[in-house]
């Protein structure tokens, strides 16, 4: 390892990041810095990775305090679910959908008969994670990794990531530079991290490659075959909205709590218009609108811009659904492909919000 020319970048990082880092996390510390570095080359060279993508990543090595900063300071919003769906699911986004429908009616009919998703959900996941591919990562992913690893909150979690991104440059003969993403190490159209990628990564126009970064065909067929994966099933709702009455118990807004149909419909949940919910076997889990409060998170547009709600705060779970005048609350049923949506990304209004895109993008 030319360790000169490490110390020569880490020494650039110091200079740069005007004591923003380490007035967080005190003085950088060159022997942890390439201490990882020789780690990461020791086991790259187990796992067979080439020479020429060794020396990439760890010759030209350089520190993002971007990365650093963005990781410890997630900022925390509180949002309700109304708040978040008038943030992702709106009429811009809708109508870019229905153009990308107009522009890949092929892709994406080859996608559902390959894969069993449908159009409208390719095209909503495809929306909220890269906002159709407008998204631009700037981020070198290798580089955003090891300053990942060097903050050690995930330090197994980053070099895993860092070891399948090579493997990836690798086996589809990309220069590991070429690999840019996220901050946080999501790339690509649909924002996947370098093990999904690796795991589920298909080459949709058979040239050979997977480039899910910069090709819309392998883009496609990879997210058709990671939803196809999860059990994606194309005859079920995702959603369905309802109203719940006055004084209904927001604990159980969680969508973790799953009761059948008839057991929601005896704790007074309706139809939107009152009437009374279908007789089907099956369970579903709800998820209430304005009194959903979110903490903030991460992922697509995803990885830079997203949210991620993390569960009901304590402020929430003893309380009731206050009326809205009419003696009725609106809230969401939530059936297996929602979470299967959250398999994708494990937050609720993500999935509501996926549900309600992909509703628009019939």
């Amino acid at each position: 390892m030319k360790k000169a020319s490490s110390f020569f970048f880490a020494l650039c990082f110091m200079l740069c990041a005007a004591g923003a880092a380490r007035a967080d996390r005190g003085d950088f510390d060159l022997d942890r810095w390439f201490g990882i570095l020789n780690d990461i080359r020791a086991r790259a060279i187990a796992e067979k990775i080439s020479p020429q993508t060794i020396d990439s990543v760890i010759q030209n090595a350089m520190f993002i305090p971007e990365a650093l900063h963005r990781d410890q300071n997630q900022s925390e919003f509180k949002l309700t679910l109304d708040d978040y769906l008038g943030r992702t699911v709106t009429q811009k986004r809708t109508d870019a959908g229905r153009e990308m429908a107009r522009t890949y009616p092929t892709l994406l009919r080859r996608t559902d008969e390959k894969f069993g998703v449908p159009p409208n959900v390719i095209l909503a996941f495809w929306g909220l994670e890269s906002n159709y591919g407008n998204f631009k990562a700037k981020h070198k992913l290798s580089d955003a990794f090891l300053t990942l690893i060097y903050d050690g909150r995930r330090e197994k979690f980053f070099s895993d990531q860092l070891i399948a991104s090579m493997k990836i440059a690798d086996n589809d003969r990309v220069p590991v530079d070429n690999l840019r993403g996220s901050w946080a190490g999501a790339m690509g159209h649909f924002q996947f991290i370098p093990t999904t990628y690796l795991q589920y990564g298909v080459d949709g126009n058979n040239d050979g490659r997977i480039d899910i970064i910069n090709n819309v065909s392998d883009a496609m067929f990879s997210a058709g075959n990671y939803l196809s994966k999860l059990g994606w099933d194309k005859t079920q709702k995702i959603i369905r909205p309802v109203i719940v009455p006055n004084n209904f118990d927001v604990g159980l807004c969680d969508a973790k709590t799953q009761k059948t149909l008839d057991d929601w419909a005896a704790l007074g949940v309706t139809n939107p218009d009152g009437s009374p919910l279908p007789a089907a076997d099956m369970t579903a889990g709800i998820v209430c609108d304005k009194f959903s409060p979110l903490l903030g998170g991460s992922g697509g547009e995803a990885a830079e811009g997203g949210l991620q709600d993390n569960s009901l705060p304590q402020s929430a779970q003893a309380q009731t659904a206050p009326s809205n005048g009419e003696g009725n609350y609106p809230a969401y049923l939530t059936y297996p492909n929602f979470y299967r949506i959250k398999k994708w990304n494990n937050s609720n209004f993500y999935a509501i919000a996926i549900a309600l895109l992909a509703e628009e993008l019939k």
